[in-house]
């Protein structure tokens, strides 16, 4: 039977007499399920992303030509898409989230607004920039996780002498799906600092709580999650802790007040593959965006071949085995949208392909 949505139980040559019939239920905007049920339940995710890889040699040129056409103040945000090729033009790297690479020169402001949709800013390449969030600033490096929570006022400065580039990721196709987008513009270029730099993370990154806390949000107080740390939780771990046959040595980002997914919406990761290490086939539900942030290596997505190196930025689709093989020691950051596929009890993976 031909793969057209209709229901396997559907008596073709009967639906022959069935038109005149359908013709009528249309005007009164009604449809047949069983002429669709194939394509609205499916036996298996199916989805438009394909595997891409955007390779940072490639996108770093037009980031800078972008700064000579159009200011961070007129584009508000100076984001390059990363669209993936099979959604052109939905501003999708997968069906569910959104990335960018953002870029701010010296001097710039990226000025402050809020929207519902949460994002994350992984930094590749500067630093003596800043993110504000909700009156505090952080100062941000390279590999350095930075989340801006949903619906707090945020904007970014670049207090260097040196470009600044980060990636972008947000849920707000998740947000629209749900048609509960708002955005909103701050009526100033900056939002006031109220807090001083450093405030979140003497709060709750050690272990250590005000008494008075009470949390307002699903999402993580702490709001910049250093690379030097992350790197050192790694290498440390590594040194006792047995390698995962698919995943090497992962670990990921947390609330520390409940021990949960640091963001509501997007899974966040960092892993250290060694070098020399080749994965165990992989798959599962939620399509993943990885990055780069040192070593170099290959991951092979079905029948494609994804070369990778420090800061590239590739992805591999819900439901399709990938393997990655490090050529050297490799750090790589990635995320995904399965916070929010467990809270829905969707989520599902295959270690395997037995």
């Amino acid at each position: 039977m031909a793969d057209d949505g209709f229901a396997h139980t559907v008596n073709r040559e009967a639906e022959k007499g069935r038109v005149e019939f359908y013709g009528r239920a249309n005007q009164q905007h009604l449809a047949p399920l069983w002429r669709v049920l194939g394509n609205l339940v499916l036996e298996q995710p199916k989805s438009p992303c394909v595997p891409a890889i955007w390779k940072w040699g490639d996108v770093r040129p037009y980031l800078m030509e972008a700064c000579k056409i159009i200011t961070a103040e007129e584009a508000e945000r100076r984001v390059l898409v990363l669209e993936n090729p099979g959604m052109p033009g939905e501003s999708r790297i997968t069906r569910s989230l959104f990335a960018g690479m953002q870029i701010i020169l010296p001097g710039e402001v990226a000025p402050a607004h809020r929207h519902v949709a949460s994002a994350l800013r992984f930094v590749i390449e500067g630093k003596n920039a800043y993110t504000a969030v909700s009156g505090e600033r952080t100062m941000m490096a390279p590999g350095d996780f930075v989340i801006t929570p949903s619906w707090t006022w945020h904007d970014h400065g670049n207090l260097s002498q040196e470009p600044m580039v980060w990636l972008d990721g947000l849920d707000m196709h998740l947000v629209n799906l749900m048609d509960a987008g708002f955005r909103d513009g701050y009526p100033d270029k900056t939002h006031p600092v109220t807090r001083p730099e450093g405030a979140a993370d003497a709060e709750f990154a050690y272990n250590l709580l005000p008494v008075d806390y009470k949390p307002g949000s699903q999402t993580t107080p702490i709001f910049n999650y250093p690379y030097a740390r992350s790197r050192e939780a790694l290498a440390k771990m590594a040194k006792f802790h047995p390698l995962d046959a698919c995943f090497g040595h992962k670990m990921k980002f947390v609330n520390p007040i409940d021990g949960g997914w640091a963001m509501p919406t997007i899974s966040t990761w960092m892993q250290l593959l060694p070098k020399g290490f080749t994965s165990m086939p992989y798959r599962s539900t939620d399509g993943v965006v990885f990055v780069c942030v040192e070593g170099s290596g290959k991951t092979r997505v079905g029948d494609q071949v994804l070369d990778w190196g420090p800061h590239d930025v590739w992805t591999v689709p819900s439901w399709q085995f990938c393997e990655h093989e490090a050529s050297s020691d490799a750090v790589l950051f990635s995320f995904s949208d399965r916070v929010t596929q467990e809270k829905l009890d969707f989520w599902r993976e295959q270690r395997g392909n037995a």
